[in-house]
């Protein structure tokens, strides 16, 4: 049942040239940098953080934010930056990182001793989410794909071991090296902060997850994959000698709510902003490049979707992202890809995503792209007094169903 529903935005910057990325064919990582504007970044930051703070004054659980770089997708190259700003900007609910890139990191200490003091400087309030980042992550930081897992795995055990094992020890890996591992910032949540892993159905990270007991974040896949990327998580769960409940699921959806249907729909576009393209538009090898993706993951189901799909034509450039195929509006809002409606059609069709989802965690990707001020407030107010109460409540419903059902 969902317990908790957070609020995302990538935190886009809208104000490129859409003509002049089309006229390259591409809007990201080689995208020139004179496209992009520190005076309109100053203008859009403050839009942004103001959205998550009343987030979290209005009736949201918490606000989640993320990272990417050379990319007008999101405006946030650290998240962990963003994080220690919403620390002290917001009062309540919970900051969900999701998350740090681990492989590009030459220090995970670092990395450990930021989360740590933004945990303190938050109250506690700190989730903390690892994620190995798309392939351009990869190629815009200098750090060879092929060794994405590999890193990705050895940051994670070095950043849990420094958080739990007291120092100095020292360190002696694949990837990293250190004589004295010895942080002087360690997390006010012992034994360190809750960690929750996103993913777009890659089966490895689904299985990674699972075989750590760490809730995994479905973000905005179609539905028809939700079981399969469960079903999985519970297979491996078993093996490991442990039952996972609600509270190892979260779903990430898009949606808009407005005050009619028709307004709705057209705010929705919002969100495939770039190209027509929710990520964007970019060659494959920028977003999967050699070695980034093993066999296991390139045909697990996400990837039979990409291939299925018109919008992955085998042309030199197209949208290989995950969570953002390049398809037709009205297929996203068919495989539930986004929502958008007034308050009764949103919360009748979320209603449809929870029953096939069963999350302990929803995520209410809530505003995206060139979208208004006022018309992201306004889709947070009818949330947040409308949507979120409603959604809550028949969920406990459903729970105490359940529970009715299992004592006879």
């Amino acid at each position: 049942m969902v317990k908790e529903v957070y609020f995302f935005t990538e935190m886009g910057f809208t104000a490129y040239s859409q003509e002049n990325a089309r006229k390259l064919g591409f809007n990201n990582l080689m995208f020139p940098n004179e496209n992009f504007s520190p005076e309109r970044a100053n203008e859009l930051y403050g839009m942004y953080l103001e959205e998550l703070q009343y987030c979290t004054e209005t009736g949201f659980d918490g606000v989640m934010i993320n990272e990417h770089h050379n990319n007008p997708l999101s405006m946030m190259p650290s998240v962990n930056v963003i994080g220690s700003v919403l620390s002290r900007l917001t009062k309540k609910g919970r900051i969900v990182f999701l998350g740090n890139v681990l492989p590009i990191h030459e220090n995970p200490l670092r990395v450990a001793e930021e989360i740590a003091m933004i945990d303190m400087l938050s109250g506690g309030r700190v989730v903390c989410g690892f994620v190995r980042g798309i392939g351009q992550e990869s190629m815009a930081t200098n750090t060879n794909p092929v060794y994405n897992r590999e890193r990705f795995d050895e940051a994670h055990d070095l950043i849990i071991k420094a958080w739990t094992t007291p120092g100095p020890f020292r360190w002696e890996g694949k990837h990293y090296q250190f004589r004295i591992v010895n942080p002087w910032a360690l997390p006010l949540q012992k034994p360190h902060p809750p960690i929750w892993i996103p993913g777009v159905a890659s089966p490895e990270t689904v299985t990674w997850a699972a075989r750590h007991q760490y809730p995994y974040v479905a973000l905005a896949p179609p539905l028809n994959l939700m079981e399969e990327i469960y079903d999985l998580y519970d297979e491996v769960a078993a093996e490991e000698g442990f039952t996972p409940t609600s509270d190892h699921r979260g779903y990430a959806i898009r949606v808009n709510v407005a005050d009619t249907d028709e307004k709705a729909y057209e705010e929705g576009k919002n969100f495939f902003w770039q190209l027509g393209t929710s990520f964007g538009v970019a060659p494959r090898h920028w977003q999967a490049p050699p070695g980034y993706l093993t066999r296991a993951a390139s045909q697990g189901g996400r990837q039979q979707v990409r291939n299925s799909s018109r919008a992955v034509q085998p042309t030199a450039t197209g949208n290989a992202t995950p969570g953002g195929p390049n398809m037709e509006y009205e297929e996203a809002h068919a495989t539930y890809q986004i929502i958008t409606g007034n308050p009764d059609t949103v919360i009748r069709k979320l209603k449809t995503a929870l029953d096939v989802v069963d999350p302990g965690y929803l995520v209410l990707w809530g505003r995206e792209g060139p979208m208004s001020h006022e018309v992201a407030m306004r889709s947070i107010d009818l949330m947040t007094k409308e949507v979120i109460p409603a959604v809550k409540e028949y969920q406990a419903d459903r729970e105490k169903g359940r529970q009715a059902v299992a004592s006879g």
